[in-house]
């Protein structure tokens, strides 16, 4: 994951993924603001340095805690603790995104027997398209996490009135949650209204992407209401800037599309790799569901 952000930054600032189009072109994204007299002046590259800034302090923060930093717990679970994994955001965000990873092959690979096919929406430029997969994480956790589950959630379980608003928005795990019924119903319903959001926009997936959004959705909704926003937006992160900055480099290097790019050897090893973890993260939470099983 570490290595993700020095490439992302070379395939921006130094590829030729742009062709006509460099780090210098405007954004418009803040196009409103000159209705009211002020001329907003962003280039993509601004956006692109702050999220990519952003994104880093983010990952500083899940390797050293929010209890214990990544590699005290990485030496815990290698001895065979399982339940010592939930001290550090950056081992939940991994575990997670493995199984995300495992839970959208096995969909795809499902929904190819039925002959529905999974197709990205077009996009005209490439590196466009990286800025576009390097912000979206930002404004969709913004929305579909912050808003409609972490705002929800304070108003139903908060006894502190506005004091710890943004303390629950940061982690729902804060708040004094009894009954979490209600909060499984909200999470998979957001999920779902996510995957959603994936096929029915002006430039949309196909639909054979809605189970596999859903499915993220759900999971990321679950992540956020279990350990916090951080490990929430970096699984985000991850199925976006982080998979296709490996893309985007084997397409820069070898000269290919993207799309030829994610059938190269390089690419293929990660996903193994990603399966792999993914497979044995989801052994030990059964492991660990046992374990609780047995104890009550």
């Amino acid at each position: 994951m570490a290595f993700s952000f020095p490439i992302g930054a070379y395939l921006f600032f130094n590829s030729q993924i742009g062709d006509d189009i460099s780090y210098g072109y405007p954004w418009s994204g803040f196009e409103f603001i000159k209705g009211f007299g002020g001329s907003a002046g962003l280039e993509i590259a601004d956006v692109f340095i702050a999220a990519w800034v952003f994104f880093l302090i983010l990952f500083t923060i899940s390797v050293l805690g929010p209890k214990r930093n990544f590699l005290k717990v990485l030496s815990k679970i290698m001895a065979g603790s399982c339940g010592a994994q939930n001290g550090n955001y950056l081992v939940q965000t991994v575990k997670w995104f493995s199984i995300l990873i495992v839970l959208s092959e096995i969909t795809d690979i499902v929904q190819q027997k039925f002959g529905i096919e999974t197709t990205a929406p077009p996009f005209e430029n490439d590196l466009l398209q990286f800025f576009g997969l390097t912000i979206s994480p930002i404004l969709e956790e913004t929305a579909f996490r912050l808003i409609l589950i972490g705002v929800p959630l304070f108003l139903w379980y908060s006894r502190k009135g506005s004091a710890g608003f943004f303390k629950s928005l940061w982690n729902p795990s804060n708040l004094p949650i009894g009954d979490s019924k209600k909060a499984i119903i909200l999470i998979v319903a957001v999920g779902v209204f996510f995957g959603a959001s994936h096929i029915i926009s002006d430039q949309s997936w196909s639909n054979g992407k809605f189970v596999q959004a859903a499915i993220s959705g759900i999971i990321i909704g679950w992540v956020y209401y279990k350990y916090g926003f951080v490990a929430s937006i970096l699984i985000h992160w991850a199925t976006n800037y982080l998979i296709y900055s490996y893309g985007y480099l084997v397409s820069s290097i070898n000269e290919i599309p993207v799309a030829t790019a994610f059938s190269h050897s390089l690419l293929g090893t990660i996903e193994i790799l990603f399966v792999i973890t993914g497979l044995m993260s989801i052994f030990m939470l059964l492991i660990d569901y046992r374990q609780k099983k047995l104890e009550v």
